[in-house]
This record gives structure tokens, C-alpha cells and sequence, in this order.
């Protein structure tokens, strides 16, 4: 986790841009840099059925849209968006990652935050931009270095709202955890919990690295 406040949004601005035109990331002292391995292929078999991907809340999408026009300083790479809707359950593949021109989409499971769900109901309740409250938060972000941690392989996110403009200093990333499997859904009916962070599944990460990378935008709200 990177020092309170130790990156202003003027700063992040020079750092993401970057990214458009070298292969270099954001460095955090300490942090064990990693490249992104291909694999073999972008789609992978899920380990265990699951209930079929919704159809995006259409205005949900509008605002990502409108929210990739207002940021274009920020997000370099403007092909594709990840879109995840808190409106759905967390039993079904509820984050979009979509292609601007072609319209497809690729469909991920991805966990909420104990804080925005304490009763673990597997619906997100409401969202948070406070640290240390385990909440998702609103808001679009965009995906920075990558780097391993205590869950492997993650990739860091800055958020672009006021509601999530916390997500460097809370540490909330995108990384793979067990409890967001696909084969927790016909054991418990629901994914497990992050601390705020987008958790996919352990067999799912590299695909969803692959198709979004960094520079792009993810954007997270509820209808």
C-alpha cells in the first residue's frame, strides 16, 4: 500500500499517460514489478457452471461511456472498458469488459466488499470511498502497474471520482482470490467477499489482464 495520500491526481495524470507510449509502469518501492504473460488463449473454462451473464443496465453503460469522455486525459487506452454492474448478484458474471467498436463483450465474476455487504447476502448494499470500511466504491478508475502481493499477481487501480478517489491509498486493486471461483456458486449460491477490491477468480485473472491491461478504464456503479 502506497503512503496516505502520496499520489495527487496531477501526478497520477503523468503516470498514466505514460503508459500510452512505454512499457513502463507505476513503481512503488519494494514492489516486485511483473510483466504480463501472455496465455495461450483469452478464454478460459470456467471449473464449474454458472448462471447465464446479464445483460448490462443500459444506463449504467451510458454513464461508463459519458465517464470515459470526461477522463480521456487519464485513460490512454480508450478500445475497450470494463463495466461492472452492482446491481446484479454476485453469483453472476456482473463486470463487462466490452470492445467500443465491435460492441463484444467478455464476462468476468468479480466480489464486492464485506463492507458494502456485512450481512453477506451476495448484493452489494452500498458503496464506500472511506479507508479502512472494506467497501467497494462508485466510480470510474483506471487500471495502472501491476505487481505481486499478498494475492499474487494485482494491478493497481486510480480512482478519477470523488467517490473513489481513495483507491490508491485503501490499496483497492484488481486481483485473483478462491473465494471468487466460479465453483463457489453452486457450493454457497454467492462469491465470498474482498476488502473493496475487484477479486475475479484465480483462473479468470489472466484472461481479464489480457483483455484490459493498463491504461483502460473500469467503471463501477448500481442501477
Amino acid at each position: 500500500m502506497i503512503g496516505r495520500r502520496g499520489l495527487v491526481m496531477s501526478g497520477a495524470a503523468a503516470a498514466v499517460s505514460a503508459l500510452a507510449g512505454s512499457s513502463k509502469h507505476l513503481v512503488t518501492p519494494g514492489a516486485r514489478q511483473v510483466p504480463l504473460a501472455p496465455t495461450p488463449a483469452l478464454a478460459q473454462a470456467r471449473v464449474a457452471p454458472v448462471p447465464a451473464a446479464p445483460t448490462p443496465e443500459p444506463r449504467i453503460v451510458q454513464e461508463a461511456l459519458a465517464a470515459l469522455d470526461r477522463h480521456s486525459r487519464m485513460v490512454p487506452h480508450r478500445d475497450r472498458i470494463a463495466v461492472v454492474d452492482f446491481s446484479v448478484p454476485s453469483a453472476q458474471p456482473r463486470m463487462k469488459v466490452i470492445d467500443i467498436a465491435s460492441g463484444k463483450q467478455k464476462d468476468f465474476l468479480v466480489a464486492h466488499g464485506s463492507g458494502s455487504d456485512p450481512g453477506h447476502t451476495g448484493y452489494l448494499h452500498k458503496f464506500s470511498n472511506v479507508p479502512d470500511s472494506n467497501a467497494s466504491s462508485q466510480g470510474a478508475f483506471v487500471t495502472a502497474d501491476y505487481y505481486v502481493g499478498k494475492h499474487g499477481r494485482s494491478q493497481r487501480l486510480l480512482g478519477l471520482d470523488p467517490t473513489n478517489n481513495n483507491a490508491l491509498e485503501r490499496a483497492i486493486v484488481v486481483h485473483g482470490a478462491w473465494y471468487a471461483n466460479a465453483d463457489m456458486i453452486p457450493a454457497h449460491g454467492k462469491l465470498g467477499r474482498s476488502q473493496g477490491c475487484f477479486a475475479v477468480g484465480e483462473t479468470e485473472l489472466a484472461a481479464l489482464f489480457e483483455h484490459l491491461g493498463p491504461g483502460r478504464m473500469i467503471y463501477s456503479a448500481k442501477a
